[in-house]
């Protein structure tokens, strides 16, 4: 079988980028000539995974459409911040994800909320998990748009199958009845489920004044503090 036949045979399977690193082997004999045959098959099959896991965290983040490109490695934990490094490493873990917890960051405006959320959405897309961040307002005036043209159902859905959803600017404004069961729609959908990231710079104990019905905000706000 010639090379070429070969490189074919492997681009037709998918492996792409395991064709690319023989080629380099192969402009390069000298450099692997101590090599057994299975540790240069080993390097080419390990370069072909770190290439598709490349490929998948890229495909995340895009999806995930953060608002910062934020990451672990620049949280900012100067006193001033409140951070404790050993709880924000217990939360780059990923181990919330895993039990389906739900993460409140509140504080005042400026202290970092937003670049701490999307600094752990990008762990998860690290991690392989699938992350939606949201400014509240943007994915109530999409709920709004999907009740008109009938894609309501469908957007709960696709918000109920991200492992990670990110809800940011929480209680910028008071909620109409019709946002609140929206909301109340979409952490139902997700309970028990998967993890959701809430930021806001008004306190918890201010959040029932937010929702105009008692009974939507037991309901919602039960289903956003709760986990298992």
């Amino acid at each position: 079988m010639s090379l070429s036949t070969l490189h074919e045979q492997l681009r037709a399977l998918r492996l792409g980028h395991f064709s690319q690193a023989l080629q380099q082997q192969q402009a390069q004999i000298a450099t692997y000539s101590d090599m057994s045959f299975e540790e240069r098959l080993s390097l080419l099959a390990t370069h072909e995974l770190l290439c598709r896991d490349n490929t998948k965290v890229q495909k995340l983040s895009r999806q995930a459409k953060l608002r910062i490109d934020a990451r672990a490695s620049h949280i900012d934990y100067r006193a001033n911040r409140g951070l404790r490094k050993d709880k924000i490493a217990a939360l780059l873990s990923g181990q919330y994800l895993h039990h389906n917890q739900n993460i409140i960051l509140t504080g005042a405006t400026g202290c970092g909320k937003t670049y701490l959320a999307c600094a752990l959405a990008t762990q998860a897309c690290d991690q392989h998990h699938s992350v939606r961040y949201y400014r509240l307002g943007e994915l109530l005036d999409e709920l709004n748009i999907g009740r008109a043209d009938g894609s309501y159902r469908q957007q709960l859905s696709a918000l109920a199958k991200r492992k990670l959803l990110i809800l940011d600017d929480w209680g910028m404004e008071a909620l109409t009845a019709r946002q609140a069961n929206d909301l109340l729609d979409v952490m139902e959908m997700r309970y028990q489920q998967s993890s959701t990231i809430i930021a806001s710079q008004i306190p918890t104990s201010e959040w029932y004044k937010l929702i105009p019905s008692p009974t939507i905000a037991d309901a919602l706000l039960g289903k956003v503090r709760t986990s298992p």
